[in-house]
């Protein structure tokens, strides 16, 4: 049940779930170039690689731009959403992904997932993470008319719950989602297992970034998802 608005939180955590818990975003890089060269559109993975994190209507204006056929959107969407189902089955969390959410939930956080991607995508992930008993709530790029960097995932994942994003955190892998975060007022720890570097996180304004969800369990009681903020 969702809190009513004055009854709020001690603190939600909130988890991009691609390059963050699950070892996914080089499949998605792979699905979304084959999904563009279906459609005649011959991009540079490394170029795609950037805009994961995105949603699907920003993905397309950065790799693509604002020149394209948009009347072409939909079917790219669909058809990276088709091939990338073929690796639901492959999907693997990163090491200790399913303790850290354990974790963070013992220590007062309430979790909830903040993911661009779409429902299906989402529940996939979801379903081969095999941490249910600890997720409150979650949101998908569905949820929202615009995802990251655009602030309006993470305020919607706090509004599931009512949280204040003074006492929040948002954990993500890509520059994108420091930044959602940051536009709606929440600092975002970052982990390297998506594939963006170090330096980049930091210049986006992450708080704090770890190698990976095994790395920031070990030093959790170090980190800003120590305790809630009171």
């Amino acid at each position: 049940m969702t809190p009513r608005n004055d009854e709020r939180l001690q603190g939600a955590a909130l988890f991009d779930l691609d390059g963050t818990l699950v070892d996914t975003n080089y499949l998605h890089v792979l699905a979304w170039w084959q999904a563009l060269l279906q459609y005649g559109h011959e991009v540079p993975m490394a170029r795609i690689h950037g805009a994961i994190g995105m949603g699907a209507d920003r993905l397309l204006d950065k790799v693509l731009g604002d020149d394209r056929d948009k009347r072409q959107d939909e079917s790219v969407a669909d058809a990276h959403g088709t091939l990338y189902a073929t690796w639901y089955k492959d999907i693997r969390p990163f090491d200790s992904a399913a303790d850290l959410l354990r974790a963070v939930a013992a220590r007062g956080w309430t979790v909830v997932l903040a993911s661009s991607a779409s429902e299906a995508e989402a529940s996939a992930v979801r379903r081969r993470l095999d941490a249910e008993d600890v997720i409150a709530a979650a949101t998908s790029g569905g949820d929202v008319d615009s995802t990251k960097p655009a602030p309006d995932l993470v305020e919607r994942a706090l509004d599931t719950v009512a949280a204040d994003p003074e006492r929040a955190v948002l954990v993500g892998d890509t520059v994108w989602d420091v930044e959602a975060a940051a536009r709606a007022g929440v600092p975002c720890v970052a982990l390297l297992t998506g594939g963006v570097s170090k330096e980049a996180l930091e210049n986006s304004g992450a708080v704090a970034v770890y190698d990976d969800a095994a790395t920031l369990l070990r030093h959790i009681d170090t980190s800003p998802l120590s305790r809630p903020p009171s």
